[in-house]
């Protein structure tokens, strides 16, 4: 099983910067049940209605996440983080589209807790992970359908290079129907305490489970 850390090029700037990181076995991935599918719909009707009151920097998930971007001189206007990109869908009423049950359930955990969370295929990773800033070059093919440049973004990485970010995730390790072992990270807020970010993260895992079955092989808070 992989192990995971926060890079000094991150740390460094933000002390405080944790993750959840959830590892899951024997899973299995399908079109969403009716009650994700209805979850999901009636979250985006009530969270439209309040975007209509409201700007989106008054929820501290995302005023908190463009300060983390504008920390790592990463421009927030330019690099939406990828929770604060649904929430303007849907303040313009472009509700989301089902995919496949884990997408949609890390969609929607993405709204629920207002942070980016990114779900990624196991067999896909090699070595150890590590999240970091991106170096010259760095990039990928991203589920948005075009190659990413992840220079001086905050990344993931494994022994491969690059896969995910709290910007958009790679295709080589998007998960799908066949996927049957995945590691999910929550990109937490630096402001969060440890014991709340735990209870936070135990919650996803027993939601995630619930749906998919299988088991928990580590569900813990990565900080310094």
């Amino acid at each position: 099983m992989s192990a995971i850390q926060i890079d000094k090029s991150i740390s460094s700037l933000i002390p405080q910067f944790k993750l959840g990181f959830i590892s899951y076995h024997s899973i299995v991935i399908s079109d969403s049940p009716q009650m994700l599918k209805g979850r999901l719909q009636f979250f985006q009707e009530t969270l439209q209605m309040d975007l209509e009151e409201k700007p989106l920097t008054a929820f501290s998930g995302v005023s908190e996440w463009r300060d983390v971007f504008k920390i790592c001189k990463i421009d927030p206007s330019k690099y939406r983080p990828s929770h604060e990109a649904l929430m303007r869908r849907i303040k313009k009423g472009n509700f989301l589209p089902t995919v496949q049950s884990a997408v949609d359930l890390n969609t929607f955990f993405s709204l629920q807790y207002v942070i980016p969370f990114g779900i990624y295929d196991a067999s896909a990773l090699k070595g150890d992970l590590s999240v970091r800033l991106g170096e010259p070059g760095e990039g990928y093919d991203g589920v948005n359908g075009r190659f990413n440049d992840m220079s001086g973004k905050i990344i993931t990485a494994d022994e491969h290079g690059p896969f995910g970010s709290p910007i958009v995730d790679s295709r080589r390790t998007s998960v799908s129907t066949s996927t049957t072992d995945a590691i999910q990270l929550i990109y937490l807020k630096p402001s969060m305490e440890v014991e709340e970010a735990e209870k936070l993260v135990s919650a996803a895992a027993s939601m995630f489970t619930q749906i998919h079955g299988g088991e928990i092989l580590q569900a813990s808070v990565i900080n310094l």
